[in-house]
């Protein structure tokens, strides 16, 4: 009672929240180490442009960038954006030099020093404009690369929470990493152990911040009659967006934000209301199943829940896949880290289970017309904040 209490108290922030808000006001930097054929280090960074924009020029005092920048961004010329990134790189580069640094370990290991900038392209992240830029890194030999990103951090007073997705092949390592600010630093020598729970701990971290992934959750959960039906809900929605998510994040298949995220809005508002229509046919009897309970001891209406929840986990499986944007091709070592990020998402779905959906059985047998009133008013709240998140993804508004 009180952990639904307290989402209906800050129910009202919610529903008033934007798109973005959603899924935290943050911003995501990819980048890639390999090696060229003379064998230096090369550094490819993607950055979100008008973050850029607006971070390179207030730190480094550049009004000309900042001008030139933020009017290319509004017209969404990727000519013009790309030229006013070229027209000020020294200015972007003493930004990045700041903020994104790349050494070696070992007795003979030091800092690696970075060449100018050269070709600068444009390119789109989840329909957000991302500049592309390389480098060549002149380095100590050594056995380890170490990486250190602390770009568009908390106390430029932008974004906060930002986090470098990271993919090196490079001293004869493959793999990805994932820094932030709490951990803003990554050795290619670093240990499995060490990989895991990073990819770990951003899976976790995703969901914990998803406001939309927690809400629609937290409806499945008040809409279960049983404990049955909570846990085949689950499964079904892991089992559903694990696979879209690992075939999206390989660029299996693909579809464009535009189309994703409004139908992860609009399945919170349909789970939510599902059970409110289920409430105001039956009432208290809401809570039950019917008496024609097939396999698995579900009756009609909890396998359509299911197949609905299991069409909408490979929606929410492709919103998932945009948290980490990695874009190479196949192999073990990715289909490692995904599969990890996938556990720290699951870790967190299931502790949110096993908290709320004990607390729910308790009032319902204790209190149960509280236990209604309670559950709809999560649902009342859960669809509006749906429907607006609907509306807003849909015509792209803040």
């Amino acid at each position: 009672m009180v952990l639904l209490t307290a989402v209906l108290a800050v129910a009202p922030s919610l529903i008033t929240a934007s798109a973005a808000q959603a899924h935290g006001f943050s911003s995501v930097v990819f980048a890639d180490l390999s090696h060229d054929d003379e064998g230096r280090t090369v550094t490819t960074l993607q950055l979100e442009y008008d973050l850029l924009i607006v971070s390179a020029a207030d730190t480094q005092h550049d009004d000309a960038l900042f001008r030139a920048g933020t009017a290319a961004f509004a017209d969404r010329d990727d000519d013009a954006m790309a030229a006013a990134v070229r027209d000020h790189r020294d200015t972007v580069a003493r930004y990045v030099d700041d903020r994104f640094t790349i050494g070696t370990a070992g007795d003979s290991g030091g800092a690696c020093t970075a060449s100018a900038i050269g070709d600068v392209t444009m390119t789109m992240q989840e329909g957000v404009p991302y500049v592309v830029i390389s480098r060549v890194e002149q380095c100590p030999a050594a056995e380890a690369h170490i990486v250190r990103s602390t770009l568009f951090s908390d106390d430029e007073g932008y974004v906060t929470g930002t986090k470098t997705i990271l993919t090196y092949d490079i001293d004869l390592h493959t793999g990805s990493a994932a820094l932030d600010g709490s951990t803003p630093e990554f050795s290619t020598a670093q240990s499995t152990w060490e990989r895991f729970w990073e990819f770990f701990h951003l899976g976790a971290e995703h969901l914990l911040t998803g406001i939309d992934h927690i809400l629609f959750l937290l409806a499945l959960i008040a809409g279960s009659r049983k404990l049955r039906e909570i846990v085949l809900a689950a499964t079904v929605f892991t089992l559903a967006h694990s696979v879209t998510f690992i075939l999206a994040a390989t660029k299996v298949v693909s579809l464009p934000s535009i189309v994703i995220e409004p139908t992860i809005a609009l399945s919170i508002s349909i789970v939510a209301a599902w059970y409110l229509v289920r409430l105001w046919r039956k009432g208290e009897a809401a809570t039950e199943l019917s008496r024609d309970s097939g396999p698995l001891g579900l009756d009609r209406a909890g396998w359509l829940r299911l197949l609905v929840v299991f069409c909408f986990g490979l929606i929410h499986g492709l919103g998932f896949a945009s948290a980490l944007g990695i874009d190479e091709p196949w192999s073990w070592t990715l289909l490692w880290s995904l599969l990890v990020f996938n556990l720290g998402i699951e870790a967190v779905q299931i502790g949110l289970i096993a908290l709320v959906f004990p607390l729910l059985v308790l009032l319902r047998r204790r209190a149960p017309r509280i236990a209604m009133w309670a559950t709809g008013a999560l649902a009342v709240a859960v669809t509006l904040a749906g429907l607006i998140w609907f509306v807003q993804r849909v015509f792209g508004w803040e």
